[in-house]
């Protein structure tokens, strides 16, 4: 490891996480990567799905799920979709105990109380696996007044999500939307056994290899396997989960960028808007853009686009031609501005 200035650990963070122009396709940008978080937000487009255009561009998202449940070379576990060669270290994890922590300990009660719930879905599972959540159901899921897992499906997804988390059930497939669960070991293959410590260092090398530069209390220090370059000043718009702002306090250090979901913040208190994306350009953050897909009129509105101090004036035919290329991607027939919500130096490339 070796410290770096902060404009060598601009350019590392975003060539680490192939916003270069670099990633060539789904299967290998995730396998760079290391895994990419799934959450059902699709306001743009889930961020699965959304991080991987950051990179590609238009790329065909069915091949994600293809990857996943067919040729099964990346598995979806606790959110997140990994590389299956990390298999073995994730199931490290997922026998991993249980600590100390209130949810934790709830955890480890909840499954010794509904013991009868866990046989009931795992002997249901084998006999007609895969199934849906809504496929399942059983008297022991039925919360009385005295406990705090109130109501019947929140007992059921609860017991799933546990077995999920260690390991003993897996999503074999998505059915609108919806995910089908089987026991795990027809799901995903056998593998070796990695004692816990060793997967846990290896994931977080992994992890820092990714995100190229950590921020500690002296500067930034870059992954042994960093290389630092020119990057091009290619324009693209970031998902709140994407690797490079999620760790929110390191993307204010690098780039001087404060940015927090609002669709959290009461409406009134909303600095920027309900799902607003950073936009990059090359090395630099120089805005945030609030576009929604709306998926039943086929158009995408950009509701807002907004500038960061010192932001290039002549990075607005940049920011529309992205606009084109992600509303290509999604499928809209149009393109919607709301023109007096676009920074004037800007707003000239949105016309056209």
């Amino acid at each position: 490891m070796s410290e770096v200035t902060p404009a060598e650990a601009r350019r590392i963070a975003v060539r680490s996480q192939l916003l270069d122009g670099s990633a060539k396709d789904v299967l290998s940008t995730v396998r760079h990567l290391g895994r990419l978080q799934i959450d059902p937000i699709s306001t743009v487009a889930p961020p699965q799905y959304l991080v991987l255009w950051s990179r590609l561009g238009p790329y065909d998202r069915t091949e994600l799920d293809r990857l996943v449940f067919e040729e099964k070379k990346l598995f979806e576990w606790n959110a997140f979709i990994y590389p299956v060669e990390d298999l073995p270290l994730v199931r490290a994890r997922m026998r991993e105990p249980w600590g100390h922590l209130k949810w934790q300990q709830w955890a480890k009660q909840f499954m010794q109380e509904q013991a009868g719930l866990r046989r009931y879905i795992l002997r249901e599972l084998e006999r007609r696996g895969p199934l849906a959540s809504r496929e399942l159901e059983h008297h022991a899921a039925r919360a009385d007044e005295r406990t705090v897992w109130w109501g019947t499906r929140a007992q059921m997804t609860w017991m799933l999500e546990l077995l999920h988390r260690r390991g003993k059930i897996a999503v074999a497939g998505r059915l609108t939307g919806q995910r089908l669960w089987d026991l795990a070991e027809r799901v995903w293959p056998e593998t070796e056994t990695v004692p816990l410590p060793e997967a846990r260092k290896i994931l977080e090398d992994k992890r820092f290899r990714a995100q190229g530069v950590r921020h500690g209390r002296d500067g930034f220090v870059a992954h042994p396997d960093a290389t630092d370059g020119r990057v091009p000043t290619r324009v693209t718009f970031l998902s709140p989960f994407d690797g490079l702002v999620k760790n929110r306090d390191r993307a204010e250090a690098l780039w001087d960028f404060f940015y927090r979901l609002e669709m959290y913040v009461p409406r009134t208190k909303r600095e920027y808007g309900y799902y607003v994306l950073p936009i990059l350009r090359g090395d630099k953050l120089i805005g945030r853009i609030e576009p929604i897909y709306d998926r039943k009129l086929g158009t995408l509105l950009v509701n807002a686009v907004f500038a960061e101090p010192g932001a290039p004036e002549g990075a607005g035919p940049g920011i529309a031609t992205a606009v084109r290329r992600l509303a290509r991607w999604l499928g809209a027939k149009e393109i919607s501005y709301s023109r007096r919500r676009i920074p004037a130096m800007w707003r000239a490339a949105a016309r056209n």
